[in-house]
C-alpha cells in the first residue's frame, strides 16, 4: 500500500518530469494532478496553442496510463466514443467492438464541437466508470480519467456544454500564456532536442496511481473544515448574481480536491488554505449566473472570489 510520503515523493517526480516539456506552468500541472489523484475529470479551457493536448499526453506518459485521443467534431456519433455491435458473419452473432473510451486516460479534444447527444455519451462513463450499450453494461478499467479541452472564444460550429456535463468535471483550469523568458525557453528546448516530439519517462504505472489515489482517503477532514465547505457552497446558492448555485456534488468535489491538495503539500489534514486554493477551479464552472451578468462581465470566478471573502474562515483547531 502506498503511504502519504510515497505519494508526495512520486508526485514531485511526476511534475518534474512533465516540466521537461511544459515550461513555467507548475501551478497548472499541480492542479491537474490534484484532479487525477482525487479521481476526478478535468476541463482545460484556453486559447489554441497553449499545450492543452500536450499536457494530457504528458500525464498519460509519466503515469503509465493507456491513452486515447478523441477529436470531437459536429458529425461525431455516440457510438464513435462508446463502441458498437458489429455482426460477425462467421460466428453468426453480434460482437461488441469497444470504442476509444475504454482506456485509462481519454483526451476529449475540443469537446464543445460535438452536438449534445454525443457529449452525453461521456456522462455515464464519467460518473459511474461504466458504459451501457444496448442494455449491456461494460465496466471501465481503473484508473479512468477524462481530460477535455475547449476554446473559450470560438462559438461558430460549437455546442456549449450543458450544466449536467460541466458538473461532471471536478476541475476547470486555464493554462495562460508564458512570459517572455518562458517562451524563449520553449524555443530553446525545441532546438536542443531536434525533434517535434518530446518523450517522457514513465514514473509510475496505472496500478501505482490507483494506490496513490487511495492514499488521498487517509487525509483528515475536520468537522469545522467540513462546515466551511458547506457554508461556501450554500453561499453560492444565495449570491445575488447567481441563478443556480453549486449542488452537493460541488461540495464533494471541493472536499476531494482539497484533500488531494493537502497531500501534495505533504500534510495529512486539510486546512482552510487548501479549500481556498482549489475553490475557484472546483466551483466556478458549476454556477449558472443571471443572464444580465454577462453585460457586467461577471463570471463564476468573481462569484467564488466574493464568496471566499464573505464566508468566515474557521479558526485553527486546538491541539
Amino acid at each position: 500500500m502506498t503511504t502519504l510520503e510515497q505519494t508526495v515523493e512520486r508526485s514531485g517526480r511526476l511534475l518534474d518530469e512533465i516540466e521537461r516539456v511544459i515550461v513555467g506552468k507548475r501551478d497548472v500541472l499541480e492542479l491537474i494532478l490534484i484532479g487525477i489523484l482525487a479521481r476526478g475529470h478535468i476541463l482545460l479551457e484556453d486559447f489554441p496553442g497553449l499545450a492543452k493536448t500536450l499536457i494530457a499526453r504528458s500525464f498519460a506518459e509519466v503515469l503509465g496510463m493507456e491513452f486515447h485521443r478523441i477529436q470531437f467534431t459536429p458529425d461525431l456519433l455516440p457510438a464513435d466514443i462508446t463502441g458498437s455491435s458489429i455482426y460477425d458473419q462467421r460466428e453468426g452473432r453480434f460482437e461488441f467492438r469497444k470504442g476509444p473510451i475504454f482506456t485509462n486516460l481519454v483526451l476529449g479534444d475540443e469537446i464543445n464541437r460535438a452536438p449534445p447527444k454525443t457529449q452525453a455519451a461521456l456522462l455515464e462513463a464519467m460518473q459511474e466508470n461504466q458504459v451501457t450499450v444496448e442494455d449491456v453494461t461494460y465496466p471501465l478499467a481503473e484508473p479512468f480519467v477524462v481530460i477535455a479541452t475547449e476554446n473559450p472564444i470560438e462559438y461558430e460550429g460549437t455546442y456549449p456544454l450543458p450544466e449536467a456535463q460541466l458538473d461532471r468535471f471536478l476541475l476547470r483550469a486555464g493554462i495562460g500564456y508564458p512570459d517572455r523568458d518562458q517562451e524563449w525557453e520553449i524555443l530553446r528546448r525545441r532546438v536542443e532536442r531536434k525533434s517535434e516530439d518530446a518523450h517522457l519517462d514513465k514514473i509510475v504505472d496505472a496500478g501505482d496511481l490507483v494506490e496513490m489515489q487511495q492514499s488521498v482517503e487517509d487525509v483528515h477532514l475536520s468537522e469545522s473544515i467540513g462546515y466551511y465547505i458547506v457554508d461556501l457552497v450554500t453561499a453560492t446558492r444565495s449570491h445575488p448574481d447567481v441563478q443556480v448555485g453549486a449542488s452537493p456534488r460541488g461540495g464533494l468535489g471541493l472536499m476531494k480536491a482539497a484533500r488531494a491538495r493537502a497531500l501534495l503539500s505533504d500534510r495529512d489534514f486539510v486546512t482552510p488554505d487548501d479549500i481556498k486554493a482549489v475553490a475557484e477551479a472546483t466551483l466556478a464552472h458549476r454556477l449558472t449566473l443571471r443572464p444580465e451578468m454577462w453585460v457586467k462581465r461577471v463570471g463564476g470566478k468573481e462569484v467564488v472570489t466574493s464568496v471566499l471573502a464573505t464566508v468566515p474562515t474557521p479558526p485553527p483547531e486546538p491541539g
